[in-house]
């Protein structure tokens, strides 16, 4: 179950892999477009982890509650961290945007889950760890990318300072 593929500015994509451009190749203003776009897919794969976590969180308090999870249980599940911090949320990212050849977490929410059923609540969480990990290594890859080009970003201002003037407005 793949979502469809979504590109670099030049459109290439393959199969789990993030877009990838050579950051020396490219223009100051197409590096400046590349690593944008890498830090836009990296909130959408952020995104989906939370909501994978969440997914996760909801599923095991269930279970510990025999199904008969009370929305006072729903919220310290959701809402606890651990450390003691809520969790948060991308407000700039939107659940029906899919990420590239990954898979369709959409049906974390729309499969239902008889909490009452351990083979059910079983089976869901062995798919929601094993896309986890997908987008884990997918969103390795896209730190990797960021980084180059940002690497690239400093190289370029060190080389000529004026050019970090270039993207403010005349």
């Amino acid at each position: 179950m793949s979502s469809p593929a979504h590109g670099s500015p030049d459109g290439a994509v393959s199969a789990g892999t993030p877009p990838q451009r050579d950051p020396q190749s490219l223009t100051l203003t197409e590096l400046r477009a590349y690593r944008q776009h890498l830090t836009a897919e990296e909130d959408k794969v952020s995104y989906w982890r939370r909501l994978a976590h969440a997914r996760i969180d909801v599923l095991d308090a269930g279970a510990h509650t025999e199904g008969n999870l009370s929305f006072d249980e729903l919220v310290r599940a959701l809402g606890d961290t651990g450390t003691g911090q809520t969790r948060g949320y991308l407000a700039s990212v939107g659940a029906a945007e899919p990420l590239p050849d990954l898979p369709d977490l959409a049906l974390m929410w729309t499969r239902e889950v008889d909490l009452h059923d351990p083979e059910q609540v079983a089976d869901a969480l062995e798919r929601i760890h094993a896309a986890l990990e997908q987008l884990t290594v997918y969103r390795q890859a896209l730190h990797s990318r960021i980084d180059e080009a940002s690497a690239e970003l400093i190289r370029r201002y060190r080389q000529d300072p004026l050019l970090a003037l270039s993207i403010l407005p005349d």
